[in-house]
Order: structure tokens, then sequence, then C-alpha cells
């Protein structure tokens, strides 16, 4: 077989072009085949992406809405668990009423709980109560009461003299000071979200000391 060399120029521009033309294929069938085929799958996944994107497209002027929304439902809740707290919080609710009575000018003397009663969607907690002060600082405490966030009921609400309090059927006598002129007892009520139901509690008496 004649070397390279040998050839004539015609022959040997034949064999490189021949040459070129089986790299060219080899390539042609793995190389570039394979990347087509890449490219293909890389289109095909562009479109199905933008055909999601152009069927989300008409929730994107509904995003705003939607975050509005479930922040005035976050506020809605927190204000509800402020009316009906969703936790048994007896030690609140009784400081609650202390600083009402602190700020009216009337001594708030006793707690007894009551049976608490299960309802379909809260439960009631209801407590005896005993104060005493002067007569529109004892106005102003249940005005006080009545305007709270949180809901409170009074009812049974009985009144008597400092000179006379069992007739307000109180349980204790107390050395009241010389600007009090009235006794009251009464049911205090609050409630709690029925996911907790309340445990009774015993009686509080605070004396003056």
């Amino acid at each position: 077989m004649a070397n390279l060399s040998e050839m004539s120029s015609a022959k040997q521009w034949g064999l490189m072009l021949g040459a070129a033309v089986l790299v060219s294929a080899a390539l042609f069938f793995t190389y570039f085949k394979s990347q087509r085929e890449s490219n293909d799958r890389a289109e095909k996944a562009l479109a199905a992406k933008l055909q999601e994107n152009a069927q989300l497209e008409p929730y994107r002027s509904k995003l705003a809405d939607i975050d509005r929304q479930v922040a005035n439902l976050k506020q809605q809740l927190e204000i509800e668990r402020r009316i009906v707290p969703d936790e048994k919080q007896v030690d609140g609710f009784m400081k609650l009423l202390d600083a009402e009575a602190m700020k009216s000018g009337v001594e708030l003397r006793r707690y007894t709980a009551r049976p608490s009663s299960s309802k379909e969607y809260y439960t009631e907690v209801p407590f005896e109560v005993e104060l005493d002060g002067p007569y529109y600082s004892m106005l102003n405490f249940f005005d006080r009461i009545s305007k709270l966030e949180r809901i409170v009921n009074v009812s049974d609400l009985l009144v008597a003299t400092t000179k006379k309090p069992e007739d307000a059927k109180t349980k204790h006598r107390y050395q009241y000071a010389p600007n009090e002129s009235v006794v009251a007892t009464c049911v205090a009520t609050t409630y709690f979200s029925h996911d907790t139901v309340p445990a009774a509690t015993g009686a509080k008496d605070k004396g003056r000391t």
C-alpha cells in the first residue's frame, strides 16, 4: 500500500476530506445529537414553566388582597382572644378586677369561685365578689367593668350601708374607712374558650392591713 506522501495531491485531499466527513458524522450522531436532545428537553421544560406562570399570573394582583385578609383575620382572632381568652386565666381575671377597683377607689375584699358551666363553645366561670367604698366610687367601678374589652357579666348585685353590711349578705364585717358608705356583693362571671374547661378555685379573702 502506498504511503500518503507517495499519493497524488488529489488523492491526499480526498482522503483528508473523507476523514473529515467521518469525524463530522461521528460527532453528529454522538455529541451534537445528545446536545440537541438536551436542548429540546430544556426548551420543553421552559415552555411548561412559562405556561404555569401564565396560569398563575391572574393571581398576582390578588396576592396583596389575600395578605391583607390574612392580617385582618389574625387581628380579629387576637381581639376575640382578649374578649374570650382561649386559656384559663383566673389569676389574670382577679388582677383585672383588682386594678379596676383600685382605679375606682373601691376595696375589693373577697372572691369565691362558683361551679363553672360548660356551654357549646365556651365555659362560664362565676365568682362571688364582695367590695366596699364610697357610693360614687362604687358606681364608677361597675361602670368601668361594663366597658372592659374582656366580657364580664355582673349579676345578683346587693348593696347595703357600711353600718348594716349583712343586708348585702356579706361574709365578713371589715374595718371600713370613714369615707366608705356602702358595701356590695355580686356575682362576676367571666368566659373562656371551650378548649379548656376551668376548674373551681377556692375563696380569696383580702383584709385591710
